[in-house]
């Protein structure tokens, strides 16, 4: 007898986004309580004002949960509705069960495929392009993708070189059936030729041993590099495998690294300055994974992106990986 094949939409799209941020702002003058800095300087190098960390009863579950709620609020769904739930966070530090097991329990999505992935800040793109095909394929019909981190609780603070980057939040898309198309392909990738220039600076044998904990550690010059010659050029694959042209695009939003990354992006994608263009890491630092959701959820909240709009999304982060597509705003 012959096998019967799922059978999957001829596209998806994004029905609903949603975003979370903690309470606790982090300005620059605190910052420099811990490190020997400047806000000049930091606001120089980087663009951060300020950046969002978890206080008292928050965490990278009740961010995600928030996140989702909004998101499946928006796409005008229920929670039952959605049939598999993806969480891409480095912030989990429980090897198992997974968040997104938990996190789809605390939703009420029953009976959902959950599963975690390991992308780093280009973990929501990664996230978005894997839900488009579990729609597309007929292996669900509405996939909640997040991104969560809580990096503030995994920062050394002495070290001057990473401590004013990082920070918290949530961001999240649900993903569904369409009939056109409103995303365009997946581009994405990894070099793990370059591994060592974003990573923990000890395994969790090391850190119990020592009774020091585990964090990041970032060599950027190389990351910069990076960023801003291959990750650019990933960014123009992005948009010509949509058969767009930098013209058609209404907004871009990059992982939100560093200003002066997204600067050298924009220089190489030769945008029109009707392109709107996220900034949102000013306030909110760099929140690795949930950047790009948060960012989006900003710029819809403030009228600077609109439903319909042509967007372009691209992640890049430790590992080294990177994802990027063009996407309609819902």
């Amino acid at each position: 007898m012959p096998i019967t094949a799922s059978k999957g939409s001829p596209y998806a799209r994004i029905e609903g986004l949603g975003a979370a941020v903690p309470s606790r702002v982090v300005d620059n003058a605190e910052m420099c309580t811990y490190i020997d800095s400047s806000d000049e300087w930091i606001q120089q190098r980087t663009g951060i004002i300020e950046r969002r960390w978890v206080g008292p009863g928050e965490d990278v579950r009740t961010l995600s949960l928030a996140a989702a709620r909004q998101a499946i609020e928006r796409a005008g769904l229920t929670p039952a509705d959605v049939d598999a739930v993806i969480i891409s966070t480095v912030s989990h530090l429980v090897q198992t069960p997974s968040l997104a097991a938990i996190v789809a329990a605390e939703l009420g999505c029953q009976d959902a495929a959950a599963f975690d992935i390991s992308a780093a800040c280009a973990g929501f793109c990664y996230g978005i392009g894997m839900a488009e095909s579990l729609v597309r394929s007929g292996a669900a019909t509405h996939v909640l993708a997040i991104g969560a981190e809580t990096l503030s609780e995994m920062t050394d603070l002495s070290d001057r070189s990473t401590a004013f980057l990082f920070a918290d939040g949530a961001g999240a898309a649900v993903v569904g059936p369409s009939d056109v198309a409103t995303m365009g392909p997946i581009v994405w990738g990894s070099d793990g030729d370059q591994a060592t220039v974003i990573e923990m600076n000890r395994t969790w044998p090391e850190a119990v041993a020592s009774g020091q904990p585990s964090q990041i550690m970032m060599d950027g010059r190389p990351v910069f590099r990076w960023a801003t010659t291959f990750i650019a050029e990933a960014a123009h694959r992005a948009l010509a495998a949509a058969g767009l042209a930098p013209e058609d695009l209404d907004v871009f939003v990059p992982h939100q690294a560093n200003n002066r990354i997204t600067d050298a992006m924009l220089r190489h994608l030769k945008l029109p300055d009707s392109v709107k263009v996220a900034r949102t890491i000013k306030h909110y630092g760099n929140n690795s994974a949930a950047s790009i959701g948060v960012a989006l959820d900003a710029m819809i909240a403030s009228g600077e992106a609109k439903s319909g709009d042509t967007c372009l999304i691209i992640g890049f982060g430790a590992g080294l990986v990177y994802a990027g597509q063009v996407i309609t705003i819902p």
